[in-house]
C-alpha cells in the first residue's frame, strides 16, 4: 500500500483500483489495508468506487473523522480527478449541473429531469487537458474534473449523459472493455483536522492503458 502523507491523527493512502473503501467479506479493502499498516484502527471519512484508484484520505482518531467529515459536508474539501472519456466536450472547460436519482437496487445512478424524493442536485466543473485518438474508440479525452457535490458514480454519469462515457465503463455505455473504469483521484486538498495546516496530496495514475495514452505528468 502506497502511504501519500502520514502523521498521528490521519493517513492519506494511494487506494489501488478493484479494491473496497470499506470492509467487505472475501474483498481487499483500503480501510483494513490501512489499519494493519498503522497497527490501530482507521476510519472511513469519504469513499471510492470500487474500480475507481488514487488518493484517499482516512483518520486515525474519530475527533478528526468528525471534523473532515465536516468539512467535505460543507465544500471545504477539494476533491480532483482525471478521467478518460469518448470523444471531446463543446466547451474546454465548463460546468455540469444535473439532477440525479440512485436507484439502490440496481446500483446506478440516473440523469433525471425534474425533482422527486431521492432526487440530488450534483455539479461538477471539468477541463480537456488533451486529445488523442484511439484506433477503436476514435477520439479520446483526458479531462480534469473538480466535485462540488459527491454523488455516487457522478463523474461516469455526467459525462456518460453527455454521451462521452468513461472509458472501461460498461456500466454508463462504454464499450472499451480492455481498462477498468478510467477514472483516478489524484488530488485531496483541505486543512487539517487538528493542526489546521493545508494539506495537498496528488495521485498519479499507473502507466497502463488508458493512461499512457498521454502524457500525464506534464498536462497536470
Amino acid at each position: 500500500m502506497k502511504v501519500l502523507f502520514e502523521d498521528k491523527f490521519i493517513i492519506i493512502c494511494e487506494k489501488p483500483a478493484n479494491v473496497l473503501s470499506e470492509p467487505a467479506a472475501g474483498s481487499e479493502d483500503i480501510v483494513t489495508l490501512a489499519s494493519e499498516h498503522v497497527h490501530r484502527p482507521c476510519y472511513l471519512v469519504h469513499r471510492l468506487d470500487r474500480n475507481t484508484g488514487g488518493a484517499m484520505v482516512l483518520s486515525k482518531m474519530q475527533k478528526a473523522t468528525g471534523k473532515l467529515s465536516e468539512a467535505i459536508q460543507k465544500r471545504e474539501f477539494e476533491k480532483e480527478y482525471i478521467a478518460v472519456i469518448k470523444g471531446v466536450p463543446e466547451e474546454e472547460e465548463g460546468v455540469f449541473k444535473d439532477l440525479l436519482f440512485k436507484d439502490s437496487q440496481k446500483n446506478k445512478t440516473f440523469i433525471v429531469k425534474r425533482e422527486r424524493k431521492g432526487v440530488k442536485e450534483a455539479s461538477l466543473e471539468y477541463k480537456v487537458l488533451a486529445s488523442a485518438e484511439h484506433p477503436e474508440h476514435g477520439t479520446v479525452s483526458l479531462v480534469r474534473v473538480k466535485l462540488h457535490t459527491g454523488r455516487t458514480h457522478q463523474v461516469r454519469v455526467q459525462f456518460a449523459g453527455r454521451k462521452m462515457p468513461l472509458l472501461g465503463d460498461g456500466k454508463y455505455g462504454s464499450r472499451d472493455n480492455h481498462c477498468e473504469t478510467a477514472l483516478w483521484s489524484f488530488h485531496l486538498g483541505f486543512k487539517h483536522p487538528i493542526t489546521g495546516e493545508q494539506v495537498d496530496v496528488k495521485s498519479m495514475p499507473p502507466a497502463e492503458y488508458p493512461w499512457n495514452l498521454f502524457d500525464i505528468e506534464n498536462l497536470i
